[in-house]
């Protein structure tokens, strides 16, 4: 005991170091000055605050940080399906059986093969399954798809809301909806080390995943819409928001967490200076403006009526599928807030400049049409396009962050994607003078 208590000594103490070099490297500051971010609501107005923004408010830090040295001490392995694995090393085949094979009597995984790893803002691995027989392993699974949250710097970021966004939306809003989107045979989270599962089913053979080089055709654009106008449709004014998912977050909780939590604003700062040569010049020449029209879109969403959002519909989270069905996965940051976020971010990351000129107010009719019928509100043309213009404010914030990711965040994209999901919308802001828009309130 003596000595596992040295060892243990030994690691919370490398880990203080790991986070005062993060600290100290430049890129983690203090919200001081122009970065505060006190938003100011209308007279009278009560927002909502979720139980979601609650429990993600203040993470303990030092909790994951503990639990995550317990870990690499004691190095569990997973071999009941309530086990949350702290690796994919640290899989079993008698926990892939208690969670693949359950009501599937005499079937077990015998072995398994990990396939290549993929991180980003989750640790991402394929395994394919092998069976006691093939009459057992009729109807299961040849491989799964996995996320999880492993290495600390993924749960510190994950620890934000993401996890328990993903877990919730899998285990409590999935079954809900009537859209081509990922399956789940499980998704788990530890709140206290914030280590996560989620097992997916793989779909890689049965799809053609997006990416920023993906040409988006008018028909394809409609389809996005299509997908999100249902989602927001069903979920709009949810009773749902003050029972059974009273728990989702919102987008303003999650955004004021990555403020509060992971230095936002001096990130985004950093990256709008990063992405100079992608903007437009006339954007570039407002940069001290950027950020308050930023907080004015996040008090613009927060006081709007909520409905459910995924929140992060860039395009590398679109598939299409062999019968040419478009799909949405990546379900992280899955949160309540206003529809025209997500319909800004998908029109301006989707889209080429000269595309989304040409069809996109077509696209917005389109939108706010198939809203209505499908259980949202009727919406004026003039009032959606004033949401659109303010939240690509919003849209901005996430991929400069995203090029001036915090120390205590990982990598989350290449830096081609990035550069050019921030061009076009530079591009967009530019062209619907999104800075000016809060003078229309």
């Amino acid at each position: 005991m003596k000595n596992r208590a040295i060892r243990m000594g030994v690691l919370v103490h490398r880990l203080d170091l790991w986070l005062a070099r993060r600290q100290a490297s430049g890129r983690v500051f203090e919200q001081t000055g122009l970065w505060k971010h006190p938003l100011n609501l209308a007279a009278g107005h009560r927002p909502v605050i979720s139980l979601g923004d609650r429990l993600m408010e203040n993470p303990s830090l030092d909790a994951i940080r503990q639990a995550f040295a317990h870990e690499q001490l004691d190095r569990p392995l997973a071999r009941k399906a309530s086990d949350i694995p702290v690796s994919y090393e640290a899989i079993t085949p008698d926990w892939l059986t208690a969670v693949i094979c359950h009501g599937q009597s005499g079937a077990k995984v015998t072995s398994f093969d990990l396939g290549e790893p993929d991180s980003g803002s989750s640790n991402r691995r394929r395994i394919f399954l092998n069976y006691n027989s093939e009459e057992h392993a009729a109807g299961l699974p040849q491989s799964i798809f996995c996320k999880a949250a492993h290495d600390l710097v993924t749960r510190i970021l994950c620890s934000s809301g993401m996890t328990h966004s993903e877990v919730t939306f899998y285990n409590k809003i999935r079954p809900q909806l009537d859209i081509e989107a990922p399956t789940a045979f499980l998704a788990q989270y530890d709140p206290v080390a914030f280590k996560s599962i989620i097992i997916l089913k793989d779909i890689a053979d049965e799809v053609t995943f997006c990416s920023h080089e993906t040409k988006v055709d008018f028909d394809m654009a409609k389809g996005q819409l299509d997908l999100l106008a249902r989602m927001h449709g069903h979920f709009y004014r949810s009773v749902q928001f003050e029972f059974e998912l009273k728990d989702v977050q919102t987008f303003h909780g999650r955004f004021m967490n990555l403020c509060d939590n992971h230095c936002l604003a001096e990130c985004c700062d950093n990256g709008f200076v990063a992405a100079r040569d992608v903007l437009p010049a006339a954007v570039f020449a407002r940069h001290t403006e950027v950020w308050p029209a930023t907080l004015l879109a996040v008090n613009r969403d927060r006081n709007q009526p909520e409905t459910l959002t995924h929140g992060d519909v860039h395009l590398k989270n679109w598939y299409v599928t062999h019968a040419g069905q478009v799909g949405l996965g990546d379900w992280q940051v899955t949160c309540r807030g206003h529809w025209s976020r997500d319909l800004a971010y998908a029109i301006s990351t989707a889209l080429e400049p000269v595309d989304r000129r040409a069809w996109e107010t077509d696209l917005i009719q389109f939108y706010i049409e198939r809203l209505g019928a499908n259980g949202g509100p009727r919406i004026g043309f003039e009032e959606a396009l004033l949401h659109y213009r303010q939240q690509m404010l919003t849209v901005l914030a996430w991929w400069t962050v995203t090029l001036s990711p915090s120390q205590d965040m990982p990598d989350m994209q290449p830096a081609n994607t990035t550069m050019t999901f921030l061009a076009r919308i530079g591009q967009a802001i530019d062209d619907w003078e999104s800075l000016d828009s809060f003078d229309q309130i």
